[in-house]
């Protein structure tokens, strides 16, 4: 009777993540050699090829694609399993890097179901835009990142999934007539400033700047008076605000990614590679 591995699992969906062997050995705290043999026994278990080469970066094949979501799930219900069932004795101190945007949203219920089931690890959030958490990664400053990132850009090294872009603005406000869009934004190096001012300026839409704020609920507060439009993750915005959908003649945004980075390090402890994998789940 074959079984499947969990370890192989977790090291598959890491090199799905990471798209790069490399890297996700040092996520998960292998060696490079014990991780590509954990993908190759997983493929010949499975009798299928589970990656693509294109260009530097792994991707995974349609095989792949098919056992990701499968493999996450099982994952998932396992780490559920282990956490029902024993102590919590994890401890440690974290420090995780948030743009605002999703420590105003999504994340305070995530990260207090973690503190609920790891009473001993301590939490620390910082929020700043994504290019400024990335730099800051790479110093060394946080142990764990949660960013965005284009859907084109090269360095979205650990995207968990993608969200739609959308126009956001005030059910009692409309843009359709105004000669030149007016926006709300937040300050120069924001991925959905980048994008507002982008797209509006390919489809050569007149706009113009009328708030800036450094944070959702200043931006929130701008467009519920009237001020002005934004662009926001689908995912995120706030039911006091309305979706504007394609009839008021707004360019279409597309996607963005959402990724999870660990810091660049072997010695990743099991406190931050926990969360991470919370993170991960609670957001599929």
């Amino acid at each position: 009777m074959r079984n499947l591995p969990i370890d192989a699992l977790r090291t598959f969906v890491a090199v799905c993540d990471a798209g790069s062997v490399t890297i996700a050995a040092d996520h998960i705290g292998l060696s490079h050699p014990a991780t590509s043999l954990q993908i190759k026994r997983l493929e010949q278990l499975l009798e299928t090829k589970l990656f693509l080469r294109i260009k530097k970066r792994l991707e995974p094949s349609e095989a792949g694609l098919k056992l990701y979501p499968k493999a996450r799930q099982m994952l998932a219900l396992g780490d559920e399993i282990l956490n029902e069932f024993r102590q919590p004795e994890l401890q440690g101190h974290v420090c995780l890097g948030l743009p605002s945007e999703f420590a105003t949203s999504l994340l305070p219920a995530i990260l207090g179901r973690f503190s609920n089931s790891y009473p001993n690890v301590a939490l620390e959030v910082v929020c700043d835009l994504s290019r400024n958490l990335l730099s800051a990664t790479q110093q060394k400053r946080f142990d764990l990142t949660l960013s965005l990132h284009n859907q084109s850009s090269i360095e979205r090294v650990g995207a968990i999934k993608s969200d739609q872009l959308v126009w956001v603005g005030s059910p009692n406000h409309r843009t359709e007539n105004q000669k030149e869009i007016p926006l709300v934004l937040a300050q120069d190096g924001c991925i959905y400033r980048q994008k507002a001012i982008k797209q509006l300026n390919d489809a050569n839409r007149p706009w113009r700047l009328a708030h800036t704020n450094p944070d959702l609920s200043g931006i929130q507060a701008a467009i519920e008076a009237g001020l002005g439009v934004t662009v926001l993750a689908r995912s995120i915005v706030p039911p006091s605000l309305v979706i504007i959908e394609s009839e008021e003649n707004l360019p279409p945004l597309g996607s963005i990614e959402i990724c999870v980075t660990t810091r660049s390090s072997s010695n990743n402890d099991a406190a931050t590679l926990r969360l991470s994998e919370y993170i991960r789940h609670s957001l599929l």
